[in-house]
């Protein structure tokens, strides 16, 4: 294809890491916040009057770190996925396929990103019992991680307009 196509694609790889770059370090340090809390919160119930808020505290932290990390496994592409039968395929059967599995993919997160806007929505007037948090802010992580693996799908396949037979290399990129 033209170079217009491959530099196009190149810059849309670069956005492909920089979300990585950004996400990766979030999920490190809620991870560290979540080994913390959960500390503080053992600590404080082995020796005085268990600290309230790190059970509410641990329980949100788990829930962004596994929509935001299921986003670096979706852009590594370590999702479990069966795809003996499109790897079998040859040339333009093989790629269709794979077309056909990326736009199942996009529509499902889609779908999520609607679910996750209408729960984040119905959710709107909850507020968490120890810190009084809106349930909004629990629940929006749900339709941003399926909106950045949309992403991800779209970056695919222009990789696969491009003419690439892999929308990404072994190493994720």
């Amino acid at each position: 294809m033209s170079s217009f196509a491959h530099s196009l694609l190149r810059r849309l790889r670069w956005s492909e890491r920089a979300l990585d770059a950004v996400i990766a370090p979030v999920v490190f340090m809620a991870m560290t916040a979540l080994i913390g809390v959960i500390t503080l919160q053992i600590i404080s119930r082995g020796l005085f009057t268990a600290v309230g808020w790190t059970e509410e505290v641990a329980r949100f932290l788990l829930i962004w770190i596994t929509f935001l990390a299921a986003t670096l496994a979706f852009q590594r592409g370590r999702h479990i996925a069966m795809t003996f039968v499109v790897d079998t395929l040859p040339g333009l059967p093989g790629r269709l396929a794979r077309i056909v599995a990326l736009l199942v993919a996009l529509g499902f997160l889609v779908a999520l990103i609607v679910v996750g806007l209408e729960y984040m929505q119905l959710q709107s007037f909850q507020k968490s019992s120890s810190l009084r948090l809106s349930m909004t802010w629990v629940y929006a992580v749900m339709p941003l991680a399926a909106a950045i693996m949309a992403w991800y799908v779209l970056v695919d396949l222009c990789a696969l307009a491009v003419d690439q037979h892999e929308p990404r290399d072994s190493d994720g990129e």
